[in-house]
């Protein structure tokens, strides 16, 4: 656990969205070691209740929240200013890579709707309610959950990627216009996560050999660069996609999810 004296976010808080679990709980865990109160937004209620429960009542709430609708997303945000009196840190995190499919020719509509919605119209949603909040304060530090699939291509569905290159441009400009109030806005691209899920997708070997620096890649690895980004010791840190992928993206030939999914 951080010492009192080392914690970067004390009286602030954070709001974070697709918290329950994966990236964004180890994120809300981590935010509130550093002396964060922390408010977990998911559709998952049990395991965001669960997360709330173990960080303290006093330091976290949960706040059932489907981010593709502007209602939820405005209720979450009024909720945090309600219960904890300010927004200082808004993650936008929830994502979903969608169906697993090979060829353009046999992604939906459907899907590839849905994952825009969630990867980057969300998103899109999260910025601007928390925007309304902290412009008047003229503070605050927006994160974004990006990918390497963000400035690669071929290692995700089209729709993904195509949500990830998205969450880049959105990045930069609100980082242009929010500036002006005092506001950063930046966002992460983190590679191949080592999760059930994905070694059920991609199966135990491909982890032996797609991280170049021979690391592989934890939720706790990229909550740590959301520390960064949120700490006032960044200050002077906007519009910047901060790679957390072990230098893959430098790559000229990295994992092609489209060969190792046929």
């Amino acid at each position: 656990m951080a010492s009192t004296s080392l914690r970067k976010l004390e009286r602030k808080v954070a709001l974070i969205t697709g918290a329950a679990s994966g990236i964004g709980e180890a994120t809300a865990r981590l935010f509130s070691r550093h002396g964060a109160k922390v408010v977990i937004a998911d559709v998952q209620d049990n395991l965001g209740q669960k997360v709330a429960n173990d960080l303290g009542s006093s330091s976290a709430i949960f706040v059932h929240c489907d981010v593709t609708t502007e209602s939820d997303v405005k209720n979450v945000v009024d909720t945090t200013i309600s219960k904890f009196g300010k927004l200082d840190i808004m993650h936008n995190n929830a994502g979903i890579i969608g169906e697993p499919n090979t060829s353009i020719l046999e992604s939906t509509l459907t899907d590839f709707e849905q994952v825009i919605k969630v990867n980057l119209i969300s998103y899109f949603l999260g910025t601007k309610h928390a925007a309304r909040v902290m412009i008047p304060n003229r503070s605050g530090s927006i994160i974004m959950t990006a990918s390497t699939s963000s400035v690669i291509a071929g290692g995700a569905p089209h729709a993904y990627t195509s949500s990830k290159h998205g969450i880049v441009g959105l990045t930069k400009n609100t980082a242009v216009e929010l500036g002006q109030h005092g506001i950063r806005v930046n966002c992460i691209s983190p590679y191949l996560l080592d999760t059930p899920l994905s070694r059920v997708f991609y199966g135990d070997d491909v982890f032996k050999k797609v991280y170049p620096n021979g690391k592989i890649l934890h939720r706790d690895d990229v909550a740590e660069a959301a520390l960064y980004l949120a700490s006032d010791e960044v200050g002077y840190v906007s519009g910047h996609n901060l790679m957390v992928d072990g230098g893959n993206s430098n790559l000229k030939l990295g994992f092609n999810y489209f060969s190792q999914s046929k």
